[in-house]
């Protein structure tokens, strides 16, 4: 893994300059990682433990660099920073992409505050505190800043709130700093991917039936059925969406087009689900995600009894 003293080597003909990566363990980070360095790109790419950086450096060897960074850990982030300085230099930081999230589902009345707290550090805090840290390294370059959000910065599913609200937010994130940044012609940048093939689906699937497990009686009661129904229609949805190469592909080209677009809405029906967004009312949206997650529900009309 990089350290303060490492040496990232000499530039070859066809180097395109560094970038670093955070999320790097699996799907989009890690295809990502390995469209950069197939591109030409130095890739620092970021992990959280050794096993998953002998992984990723293997990937494509000399190209791709692990290094330990955990987006919610000052300290980690500070120390990210200082190696990566020291190996780059003057040259700076050519990109960053803000990778790194997790999500785990709840009805908003059950969700645990602390839960919450967190879904915010991690998917909303911990890319603000990445890009501080990387901020002076991007201006060397003259750099470029993607953030890689989600549809559901832009649509919101039930019972998807708590992974959903910080991607609005890191809409509302990227606008600011595009703005913010535009006198050092650093240009920022929003990935919306939709459906993903990959393991984070399987995984959200395991958070929500741990928590099922440890919901009170009432609460297994009120949402319990219509909340399993919800979370594997989702999963199913996403093992049928784009796999995270294709994500990884319109990263490679926000970071290498002369003049990359503000947004891009990647893969898995996003750009049909955003319009949607845009030009239907709220409720005929409603009753769209309701019928494309196997839910009845009717307004102030009974429920199966078990959840009554």
């Amino acid at each position: 893994m990089v350290g303060p003293t490492g040496n990232a080597g000499n530039a070859g003909p066809t180097d395109r300059g560094t970038v670093l990566v955070t999320g790097t363990s699996s799907g989009i980070g890690r295809a990502t990682v390995v469209a950069l360095a197939g591109a030409g790109f130095t890739v620092f790419a970021g992990v959280r433990n050794e096993g998953d950086a002998d992984e990723v450096r293997a990937l494509v060897p000399g190209r791709i660099r692990p290094i330990r960074i955990d987006v919610t850990d000052p300290f980690l982030i500070a120390e990210a920073a200082a190696a990566i300085t020291a190996e780059v230099g003057a040259a700076g930081l050519a990109g960053l992409v803000n990778n790194a999230g997790t999500g785990t589902p709840c009805p908003m009345e059950l969700l645990p505050l602390d839960e919450m707290r967190q879904e915010l550090e991690v998917n909303l805090v911990g890319p603000l505190a990445v890009t501080q840290a990387f901020l002076p390294l991007l201006r060397r370059a003259g750099g470029r800043l993607v953030n890689v959000g989600s549809e559901g910065g832009r649509i919101t599913l039930p019972y998807i709130a708590p992974i959903t609200v910080p991607k609005h937010g890191l809409v509302s994130l990227t606008n600011a700093l595009r703005m913010e940044l535009r006198p050092w012609g650093i240009h920022v940048v929003l990935i919306e991917p939709g459906a993903t093939a990959t393991r984070a689906p399987a995984k959200m699937v395991g958070n929500a039936r741990q928590l099922v497990q440890r919901l009170f009686d009432d609460g297994r009661r009120l949402y319990g059925s219509s909340f399993a129904t919800v979370i594997e229609g989702i999963a199913a949805r996403s093992d049928a969406g784009s796999p995270p190469e294709t994500i990884a592909g319109v990263i490679l080209r926000a970071l290498t087009v002369r003049r990359p677009a503000t947004r891009y809405p990647a893969g898995g029906h996003a750009k049909l689900l955003i319009r949607l967004s845009r030009l239907l009312p709220d409720r005929w949206l409603d009753r769209m995600f309701f019928r494309m997650l196997g839910l009845e529900w009717r307004f102030g009309g009974r429920l199966p009894r078990s959840e009554r």
